[in-house]
């Protein structure tokens, strides 16, 4: 999938750039883009992603911040420096998973958010009218 998205990307930036009239093209498109970005639905989809991911992003840095003080603190802690550094160690691999749990939480709620929306919307779509004498 990546490789045709890539493709396809590709075989766009060559068509923009290689006519005699890439310019006049590029701008054709960035204003034609620009229309589109800044009507009322796409900015207030614009809106609900950035305040969704704002909210889910807020769960990493608070692991990070956790696992921080862990290994911090297991570097305070009493024992010979052997002891203190397999402390470290193994409060920095714990560390190391929360934060990727609160990593891949924030991603599934996101992927379960957009896949709610996508089955919400082709839900709603319309039936095709009938053709009459069909």
């Amino acid at each position: 999938m990546k490789g045709k998205i890539g493709l396809v990307v590709g075989l766009g930036v060559g068509y923009v750039l290689g006519t005699r009239a890439g310019q006049e093209r590029y701008e054709q498109i960035k204003k034609q883009w620009l229309k589109v970005w800044h009507t009322a639905p796409v900015q207030e989809h614009v809106g609900k992603v950035k305040d969704f991911v704002g909210d889910k992003a807020a769960a990493v840095p608070g692991a990070l911040w956790t696992g921080a003080v862990k290994v911090v603190k297991s570097v305070t802690g009493n024992g010979s420096p052997g002891q203190k550094l397999d402390a470290v160690i193994a409060t920095g691999k714990e560390a190391a998973e929360e934060v990727a749990d609160a990593a891949e939480d924030a991603a599934d709620e996101v992927k379960a958010k957009t896949s709610s929306r996508t089955r919400t919307t082709s839900a709603t779509k319309k039936p095709a009218p009938k053709k009459p004498g069909a």
